[in-house]
């Protein structure tokens, strides 16, 4: 079976931004994953035929933003050609990966103009790194390849997830400010009661407000829900129904009714958590991001934007812009 399209007369969904959470596999385990994704959970229905139908479809429908998520991304079998084709759409991507396992040839394709990354950290001590993702060698792995990142003067965002009161967070920003990760692309968030983090049945208190407007996140199997935060509230599939009739929907609008309006202090607030699709954001603005300028890259403004800077509640009025939304949950 393949998604459901219908005819585009005008722009059905113009500005907004799509989580595509391509796969459930993960290489981690992190303790507080939203979408309890591990080892041995698998690529989902939705085949690379379906995806790449979906990116298509999304420019026409007049999406700007497109952030591949997870599970880890990179391990769907069709990343790169994912990937490749949702570049040459024109839409801002963001790929919210771990960065635990990076081919070399994905490097060039993330120095594409319009694509940056988005990683998360916990600690800059690797012990209490890994107590989070339970595996001993992610946190070298993910501070090398974000070194790395820098050198190739790719746009990367950092989300860091507060778990305990005793987490070296202040001391994990640190770290990345001297490895040469701008300040503003560092945001600190708390964990959400969402997937294996949450004790009792999800609600809407857990989620930021701003899902499901302008915004919507497609799972492995077509679900489609108002952010990846909220997977409980499915509201329609790409695989039986168009998704700009999912979204215009009655039963869309009465989702959202049932989410507190979003508020200064909560949820994507990048002057104080910054995560974007930690729990409380979701990391996607990315149109037309500027390459560094030629300074060294531990200068933040290395990082100027062509066109606004992400998540930015001043500027573009949306907390949650998926520019920043994004610290892996």
């Amino acid at each position: 079976m393949t998604i459901i399209t219908q005819a585009i007369e005008a722009p059905a969904m113009l500005g907004w931004r799509l989580e595509l959470e391509i796969t459930g596999k993960c290489q981690l385990q992190c303790t507080h994953c939203y979408a309890d994704s591990g080892p041995t959970t698998g690529h989902g229905t939705m085949t690379a035929a379906d995806w790449h139908r979906l990116i298509s479809d999304a420019r026409s429908l007049g999406v700007s933003r497109i952030q591949f998520i997870g599970g880890e991304p990179t391990l769907h079998p069709a990343f790169s050609e994912l990937l490749g084709h949702a570049a040459g759409t024109g839409c801002g991507i963001e790929v919210f990966s771990n960065l635990v396992n990076i081919r070399d040839e994905w490097w060039p394709l993330f120095q594409l103009p319009n694509v940056s990354l988005a990683t998360s950290y916990y600690s800059d001590q690797a012990a209490e790194h890994a107590a989070v993702t339970r595996s001993t060698n992610s946190h070298h792995l993910t501070r090398a390849n974000i070194v790395r990142a820098l050198t190739w003067r790719i746009p990367i965002r950092v989300g860091i997830i507060g778990l305990t009161d005793t987490q070296r967070t202040e001391e994990a920003r640190a770290e990345l400010i001297d490895l040469g990760v701008p300040r503003t692309q560092i945001k600190v968030d708390h964990v959400r009661g969402v997937g294996r983090a949450s004790r009792l049945q999800p609600d809407v208190s857990q989620l930021c407000g701003h899902c499901g407007r302008g915004k919507a996140a497609i799972g492995p199997t077509g679900e489609v829900w108002p952010c990846v935060l909220s997977r409980w509230m499915m509201m329609g599939n790409v695989k039986e129904q168009p998704l700009p009739e999912i979204v215009n929907s009655d039963a869309w609008k009465a989702a959202l009714a049932t989410i507190p309006a979003p508020r200064r202090g909560r949820g994507c607030n990048p002057d104080s958590d910054g995560n974007d699709c930690s729990p409380a954001e979701t990391a996607l603005d990315t149109v037309s991001l500027a390459r560094y300028d030629g300074h060294a890259p531990n200068e933040e403004r290395a990082f100027a934007y062509a066109r606004g800077r992400g998540c930015n509640p001043d500027n573009d009025g949306n907390d949650c812009s998926p520019a920043e939304t994004d610290a892996d949950y």
